[in-house]
């Protein structure tokens, strides 16, 4: 497997209702952000920043950077997988990448890139990223670099 196969976790499962599509009838572009946001969350917990530890340490994450490609329609009804890769951990930054899936057809709809910073939620500002959170994430960007790990469970 090349890095771009390699170390993809599956991160949210849903369906596309009639209210998320547009005048034009596919879905509109705010609940791609939202789905993306949901597998988001599922991910970082995966990562170990579980709701609970953010809560209690006055930590949160900040996105400062999303770039996404619109691929497909997808369709009132369709039924949607997102899955995500971490591309890359530093001290206080990761970035990740989420697959939106039809899951009938297998075809990737929609692709974004994000880039978020760990934060002291009291002072403003970038803090370390917890350490068993950085080996962790960095044990995934050498697992998919070495070609491994599609599909792994954190």
């Amino acid at each position: 497997m090349t890095q771009e196969q390699g170390a993809w976790q599956v991160t949210y499962r849903g369906t596309i209702y009639p209210w998320h599509c547009d005048h034009v009838g596919h879905m509109n572009v705010m609940w791609y952000v939202g789905k993306f946001d949901e597998a988001t969350w599922c991910f970082l917990m995966d990562l170990g920043l579980t709701p609970d530890r953010l809560r209690a340490e006055a930590r949160g994450m900040a996105a400062v950077k999303q770039e996404i490609s619109y691929s497909r329609e997808l369709l009132a009804g369709d039924v949607v997988t997102v899955r995500t890769r971490l591309l890359e951990v530093r001290e206080r930054v990761i970035r990740f990448r989420h697959e939106m899936l039809n899951a009938e057809s297998g075809e990737v709809a929609a692709t974004t890139d994000l880039t978020a910073v760990h934060m002291d939620t009291a002072a403003r500002r970038a803090v370390a990223l917890p350490e068993a959170v950085r080996r962790r994430g960095q044990a995934l960007v050498d697992q998919a670099a070495e070609g491994g790990g599609d599909g792994i469970e954190l």
